[in-house]
């Protein structure tokens, strides 16, 4: 059954076309995920699906009495209502009901009111409905009904928007970005119960996890072009590789044939018979194909990253608390370099304040932060950036930073790395206004970097990025030399690029895994309590002091991680030195030290190497 229909929709704004002649349907039961990049319609596509917006060209069918909810990123809720009014004040009949009820528990001296909201409840099977409507507000952690709209921070906007949707059950649910603002225990929540669900859904969302596990289509808009694909993530990343390969096979197809046709044209009689003229037509299409580009950029940088002394960043006996909120609680860690760790826990844990504990932004109560002196921080935080009036996007790096240095002497300019980052050349000199929440993430990511710090800090660098963006980001990252320090509910983007996570568990509780987000998942998944026996949670907690099930202790794993890590250093200082060699005149008294810092470089590389495998064959 077709609920809704796109036909032939266009939208431009000034001289600037988002799209043309874009059409799609969606059916009863689908679950479609919309891909595009940044900038290219989403949100516009998604205005005009819900009405809030008209297309230039084209029209949006939507079947008769069916019922179409939006989730917005900045919903549009009564700001003098409390969380419990703006839930009652949907057009829904059960909920009525249960206003009337609780209404009539808070007066139980009305006897004939309370048997009458009772009977009520009774008649409408609305006690099933309370118990769900009650647990999605649990899960989304808005249990004080008495809070007004006004009083909500962002995130807590943006949950009570998806509740009041959630609630009510519409036939079509239309959802911009639904996994921003919520922890990862509500995102696993909001997976399962969609999974589950007899719903419909149209959404875009960059939260890979969420696509694979939820989704049963994939609708991308690429180049100005709808493609659809009859599965989840894994299957459109396989079907998508292969139309561009095939793309490109048939574009240089016609390049050779255009070559032909182009020497025909040149040899042909002024004479045109009817046949010449048809050929002739023939020819321009063939041009046109033969000449079309992909607009796909590849982060391929060798960055020539400030060198590092022996101290990084130590925290010794760091505390802080907020009133009676403990935050961290005697806190030691000494990172290392060339670190990658990533930060989860639930929302409210504190791992925000860690973060400006860390770069100093804010003093804990007790304790001390060390920063090492050739340590140099970037950090980029929820906040973003605050351009000045008519700046335009090339200026706005520019204030930060000219160039990044690469090997051998090469740079990156500032240009450069904005085109590597999907603005292209003329997209450079847009006034910042023009961009979209999500470009202007990606401008205020592209700030971070150009300072080359070499103790990278990145809180919840993937929300409003599209997947393109996120491709291009995490191929950096991969490459990138220096310390990494990771926010983010994207469990995806963690897997790829942390070797171990700090998890935040609550009244100054942190938790060193050694592991990414998944082995995490796994190991929590293995161990939950059978019963509220103690003593189970007590085995649970002391994990660390037992031998773990792949035979190494928690002081091994440790270890190994360390190792993995400090052979990854070597490997990076070992290769400095032979590119020092390959690419420039030393003096004989440079080689011979070097010649000596290089032969240390790889008896070190070598030990550390026979330790990694003494304990990898523990694991097996």
């Amino acid at each position: 059954m077709n609920y809704l229909s796109v036909e032939n929709i266009s939208k431009s704004f000034g001289e600037r076309t988002l799209f043309e002649n874009i059409s799609f349907g969606i059916n009863k039961d689908q679950k479609i995920a919309f891909v595009a990049k940044n900038g290219t319609g989403k949100t516009s596509i998604l205005k005009i699906i819900t009405g809030e917006d008209t297309p230039d060209n084209g029209q949006v069918v939507m079947r008769k009495d069916i019922k179409m909810a939006f989730l917005s990123q900045e919903p549009k809720l009564q700001s003098e209502l409390t969380i419990e009014e703006s839930i009652f004040a949907s057009d829904n009949d059960s909920l009525k009901v249960i206003e009337q009820y609780e209404k009539a528990l808070e007066n139980p001296e009305d006897e004939e009111a309370y048997q009458k909201a009772f009977d009520n409840m009774d008649r409408h099977n609305a006690w099933d409905f309370e118990t769900q409507y009650k647990q999605i507000l649990f899960r989304l952690k808005l249990e004080d009904l008495k809070l007004k709209v006004k009083n909500l921070s962002g995130g807590q906007k943006k949950r009570l928007a998806l509740a009041i949707i959630l609630i009510n059950k519409p036939d079509l649910l239309i959802l911009d970005e639904p996994t921003n603002h919520l922890d990862l225990e509500m995102i696993e929540w909001l997976e399962s119960y969609f999974a589950k669900e007899n719903i419909t859904l149209f959404m875009v969302t960059h939260d890979r996890f969420f696509l694979e596990r939820v989704c049963n289509e994939i609708l991308e808009l690429d180049n100005g072009k709808i493609y659809q694909y009859k599965g989840n993530y894994s299957y459109f990343l396989q079907k998508k590789d292969e139309r561009i390969t095939s793309e490109i096979a048939s574009v240089e197809k016609a390049k050779n044939l255009f070559t032909k046709e182009l020497d025909w044209m040149r040899r042909q009689p002024k004479a045109r018979t009817t046949k010449s003229k048809s050929r002739q037509d023939d020819f321009y299409i063939i041009k046109e194909k033969a000449f079309s580009r992909r607009k796909e950029h590849v982060i391929e940088l060798e960055i020539n990253m400030e060198r590092m002394g022996s101290k990084v960043i130590e925290l010794h006996k760091v505390s802080k608390k907020f009133q009676d909120k403990v935050i961290l609680d005697s806190f030691d860690y000494t990172f290392n370099r060339n670190e990658r760790v990533g930060i989860i826990g639930k929302n409210g844990t504190g791992k925000s304040t860690f973060l400006n504990i860390l770069t100093q932004t804010i003093k804990p109560d007790l304790g001390k932060v060390v920063v090492g002196d050739t340590i140099k921080i970037g950090y980029y935080t929820q906040s973003g950036i605050n351009p000045k009036p008519q700046q335009k996007v090339i200026d706005v790096i520019k204030e930060f930073g000219e160039f990044i240095p690469l090997t051998k002497g090469r740079t990156i300019s500032a240009g450069g790395l904005l085109e590597r980052f999907l603005f292209d050349r003329k997209k450079q000199h847009d006034f910042v206004e023009k961009l979209s929440g999500g470009e202007l993430k990606r401008l205020y990511l592209c700030t971070v970097l150009i300072q080359n710090p070499n103790f990278l800090i990145l809180d919840e660098p993937t929300n409003d990025l599209d997947i393109v963006t996120l491709n291009v980001l995490e191929s950096f990252l991969l490459d990138y030399p220096g310390c990494l320090l990771v926010v983010s509910h994207d469990r995806y983007f963690m897997d790829k690029i942390v070797d171990h996570l700090f998890v935040f568990k609550g009244n100054g509780e942190i938790e060193d895994f050694p592991g990414n987000y998944s082995d995490w998942r796994i190991y929590e998944d293995s161990n939950e309590p059978v019963g509220s026996n103690a003593t189970e949670n007590k085995e649970k907690n002391n994990w660390k002091e037992k031998q773990v099930k792949d035979g190494l202790t928690f002081a091994e794993q440790k270890e190994f991680q360390k190792i993995e890590r400090e052979i990854k250093d070597l490997e990076y200082q070992k290769k400095q030195i032979e590119n020092l060699f390959a690419s420039t005149e030393l003096s004989h008294e440079e080689i011979e030290k070097k010649s000596t810092e290089l032969q240390k470089i790889i008896q070190s590389l070598e030990e550390k190497e026979e330790r990694w495998f003494e304990l990898s064959s523990k694991m097996e």
